[in-house]
């Protein structure tokens, strides 16, 4: 594989819903999992370990799997002062960046517009979920918004081509200039408009992918699939974004939490298969997120909205391991019955946008944050001009000068 010679590329998948950080890497020796999860808790026969100290929920054999060839990086502790606790509120904040305020422009959305600043690709972003996340969203910066692969397309259930032709045309006039002035008629001409021509475009993936590997039947193994197809068919795009869901597991969390994250991780590792099987993939970054941990002590049938969550870098120029600290169990340091977020998330966005992609990650994330050694290959950003990138192997090895 030769990627060092492609464009990076980031795969954002987001944890909808808050998942229970405690069920996922589980401090395993520590007495306090046991007395805070009499209801939910795993059994330490069932955890898989990943050292002397720390283990995965045992449905994440294939991370596991991952994790061993050194290619996933775990985060600690990531999150914000202050957590509200609100899906809504919390989510907005990982996708703008804004803590303190509500923000209008999502990191992501930032990020295609500085990676394609005169809109030349329409594709630079993706997003695959029935939902548009604020992260994409930024006025005047094209995302397209697939579902469903197969069937993606504007007007796409007219069968005849002159039918078709037409309702477009009509389609079309809907966001022309007639229509009006404003930030939301501004916003929704050029997207109606770009989302015919990506339709169009986007097409192709299907119909010039190949591959020998078997995807698991759930809906996030359906997205990467579909990620995986358009990111094989060479289209430009840069970012990749989808979801699952719901993590928001207030009840019946022993069942629901290890289906979960059964169905990310084959999913993550069909991806993976599947990239390294055409000869590509190195070139990719994926990342994960969730909007916050759940409370410590579990509610008699699952876990209550907390603070601190994880996040995980996986990939091949993702250099594997335990990241940060885990925030203390100890029932004094908790807030409101919550692990402390002792690492700002804006600081995983950094290290992404930063040294992965190259860009200045000050006016995406909106500050400075401290940074996290987790890749191995590296676009290291330079103030002085924006075209002038050195590439090194964190490890010592320059790949390019």
């Amino acid at each position: 594989m030769t990627s060092t010679k492609k464009d990076p590329v980031i795969v954002v998948l987001q944890l909808t819903g808050g998942n229970d950080y405690f069920n996922t890497v589980i401090p395993y020796n520590d007495p306090l999992y046991v007395d805070n999860r009499p209801a939910v808790g795993y059994k330490l026969e069932d955890i898989i370990q990943v050292d002397s100290e720390l283990g995965f929920a045992p449905t994440m054999g294939p991370v596991k799997d991952l994790y061993d060839q050194g290619k996933v990086a775990v985060i600690h502790g990531a999150g914000y002062a202050n957590s509200p606790r609100s899906h809504f509120r919390s989510m907005d904040i990982w996708h703008t960046c804004e803590p303190d305020k509500v923000g209008i422009e999502g990191w992501a959305g930032r990020v295609a517009r500085e990676l394609d600043p005169n809109k030349e690709n329409v594709l630079t972003a993706i997003n695959f979920c029935h939902c548009r996340p604020s992260a994409l969203t930024v006025a005047g910066v094209p995302v397209a918004a697939i579902a469903d692969l197969e069937t993606y397309g504007v007007l796409t259930g007219i069968a005849d081509n002159t039918q078709r032709a037409r309702a477009l045309d009509l389609f079309a006039k809907m966001y022309s200039p007639a229509v009006g002035s404003g930030t939301v008629t501004d916003y929704l001409r050029s997207t109606g408009m770009e989302a015919m021509i990506g339709a169009d475009i986007v097409k192709v993936a299907p119909e010039r992918y190949s591959s020998t590997v078997e995807y698991p039947n759930s809906p996030i193994a359906a997205h990467l699939k579909d990620i995986a197809q358009v990111y094989l068919a060479d289209l430009g795009t840069r970012i990749f974004y989808t979801q699952h869901a719901s993590f928001d597991t207030h009840a019946g969390e022993a069942g629901a939490h290890p289906q979960l994250w059964k169905d990310v991780s084959e999913g993550i590792s069909s991806f993976f298969d599947d990239l390294h099987a055409h000869g590509e993939g190195d070139n990719v970054v994926m990342y994960l997120f969730s909007e916050f941990g759940r409370r410590v002590h579990d509610n008699g049938s699952g876990t209550d909205h907390g603070a601190a969550g994880v996040a995980f870098a996986i990939g091949d120029q993702v250099k594997g391991g335990m990241y940060g600290e885990y925030p203390s169990r100890k029932v004094e340091d908790l807030e409101q019955g919550d692990l402390v977020p002792n690492y700002d998330f804006r600081g995983g966005y950094t290290t992404l946008v930063e040294d992965w992609l190259g860009l200045d990650a000050k006016p995406i994330v909106n500050g400075n944050f401290e940074k996290l050694g987790f890749l191995k290959y590296c676009l290291l950003y330079t103030s002085d001009a924006a075209a002038e990138r050195s590439s090194v192997d964190l490890g010592g090895r320059r790949i390019i000068k």
